[in-house]
């Protein structure tokens, strides 16, 4: 009998599955929330509240999505039968919030009826506060002040205080609304959300997206009572517990045995952040090696043998799902603000990367802080795209623009790491465009993989499954042999770096990081130093 595995990626804007065997993948399926459930009205995947500080999504939304790719993966004659283990991964940060007939109802959903027709009446809060929300300053010093200070913060929790973490989400609302706080039995990150819906009972969250909340002891992976006491009232009553990324929970839950015929024994192991599941995704087991996820976010993550702290506040370390650690810096203004500058100057993704090919590096000295919407690193608050040495009539220089800011900003920040990469894998969608690739090789002076499957997320939460459902029968599996196993059959595209930019970049980082100063910090205007690059280069 086949042996196959299902991975999952509950992201912004799509569920996304991709199933393997032993040595390949065998299906890869995709709903894109927009136009395959229309009846939530999101845009990106997402609704805007008031204003956009307050971004949340439906939990109903991914359910559905759930129920949309099962049936997707059926019609291509699949044997669910033979699928041996299921994971996923998932936006980290999320939350949903739900009441104590959660877990009553999803033991015994009807496999005649949609699942989330099922669960609409479980929510304590309708729709779920996602990464991309930032209206939590004030609870985020607020938890900041009570562990503290930030060093401290970070010391036990791995990170600062977000505007988009856990943490500072579960605070807000229970001050803002007591008594559906009250009234709220489990609050689930959309990973554990997720698990839960297949298993058939309330999942544990896993310490990788479990170190995403401001509520997890970094080292000891256990929730922190200062943390806990410090976010809301009674908090670790209404908290899954903690568990290993590798751990098998339980079998899959009897409404996806009747429904689609999977195996009684098919056996689940936890969702977990997107990112971690990336780092596994993209082969990330060795230090020396980065990912840089192309997404609605963009994420500069590497793996980490030991734990190492940005005690500056701007990057993060979270559990891996090899039981180590990762580092970790991410943007809001990722692929949306890519789109906006090419939907801004009437192009398509063709004539964008045409611009990038046509435009000289270093773009004559014209620089762009692309802040579209709140940024996380640097950490801004107010949106606003600041532009420098641009004209009127410099629209293409634009294009340019954005994506040198956006990898000057990504190279600048990754310092505290204190490792230079000896190669970058990029994933995400816009990694399929080669002349973005190639600005990030050039920048960063290293060689950048390009794969053919970008969906690393996916493919590192079915590659988990592997190891966890061999280890449970007694067979040994190395994360080097599984992660080669499937990347070398994987084609890829090596961008190299084009050594007569390196000096450009060098200089233009230092530029840069004086602009990012001078807006962000208040420090004095640099334009002398662009003046004087610009006749250095122009």
């Amino acid at each position: 009998m086949d042996n196959f595995f299902l991975g999952f990626d509950c992201s912004t804007q799509n569920l996304t599955a991709i199933l393997v065997d032993d040595s390949k993948i065998l299906c890869r399926k995709s709903i894109n929330f927009d136009s395959e459930l229309p009846k939530y009205n999101t845009k990106n995947g997402i609704i805007i509240i008031e204003n956009e500080k307050i971004v949340h999504s439906w939990p109903l939304m991914w359910v559905d999505a759930l129920d949309l790719i099962l049936e997707a993966i059926k019609k291509e004659s699949i044997n669910f039968y033979n699928i041996k283990a299921i994971s996923g991964s998932a936006q980290q940060h999320g939350t949903v919030y739900l009441n104590d007939n959660f877990e009553n109802i999803i033991q015994n959903l009807d496999p005649n009826d949609a699942i989330s027709k099922q669960l609409k009446n479980c929510f304590t809060r309708k729709t779920a506060p996602i990464w991309m929300d930032s209206s939590t300053t004030e609870q985020c010093k607020e938890i900041n002040t009570a562990l503290g200070g930030t060093t401290e913060t970070i010391r036990i929790t791995g990170s600062n205080t977000f505007e988009r973490f856990s943490g500072p989400q579960i605070r807000k609302f229970y001050q803002e609304e007591p008594q559906s706080y009250d009234s709220t039995s489990i609050i689930h990150l959309i990973s554990s959300f997720m698990t839960s819906i297949l298993i058939g009972k309330n999942a544990p969250i896993d310490h990788c997206d479990g170190a995403g909340m401001n509520l997890m002891n970094i080292k000891t992976k256990k929730w922190d009572q200062k943390a806990l006491d410090a976010t809301a009232p009674k908090l670790i009553s209404k908290l899954p517990r903690l568990a290993n990324p590798y751990d098998i929970i339980g079998n899959i839950s009897n409404y996806f045995v009747k429904k689609y015929n999977f195996s009684p024994t098919c056996q689940i192991i936890p969702w977990s952040g997107d990112n971690p599941n990336s780092l596994i995704g993209t082969g990330l087991i060795n230090k020396g090696k980065v990912c840089i996820s192309l997404g609605t976010s963009d994420t500069y993550f590497g793996y980490m043998k030991s734990l190492k702290l940005d005690y500056n506040g701007e990057g993060h370390v979270f559990a891996a799902p090899t039981g180590d650690y990762m580092s970790l810096i991410c943007y809001k203004n990722g692929s949306l603000a890519r789109e906006k500058i090419k939907d801004d100057f009437n192009m398509n993704w063709e004539q964008f990367s045409e611009v990038l090919t046509k435009t000289p590096p270093g773009n004559n000295g014209k620089i762009m802080l692309p802040f579209f919407f709140p940024e996380i690193v640097p950490f801004v608050l107010e949106p606003k795209v600041y532009r420098f040495g641009f004209n009127e009539e410099d629209g293409e220089d634009n294009i340019r623009a954005i994506i040198e800011a956006q990898f000057l900003s990504m190279k600048l920040h990754s310092q505290w790491i204190k490792e230079k990469p000896k190669e970058i894998y990029a994933t995400g969608g816009a990694s399929a465009n080669k002349e973005v690739l190639q600005v990030i090789a050039n920048i960063f002076n290293t060689p950048v993989k390009q794969f053919e499957i970008t969906d690393s997320a996916a493919l590192g939460a079915a590659l988990r499954t592997v190891k966890s459902y061999y280890e449970s029968i007694g067979i040994k599996c190395r994360w080097k042999d599984i992660v080669n196993n499937y990347l070398k059959l994987q084609k890829y595209v090596t961008i190299e770096p084009e050594k007569n930019y390196k000096k450009i970049y060098e200089d233009m980082l230092k530029i840069y990081k004086k602009y990012e100063n001078y807006v962000v910090r208040n420090r004095d205007n640099p334009e002398f130093f662009r003046k004087k690059f610009i006749k250095k280069y122009f």
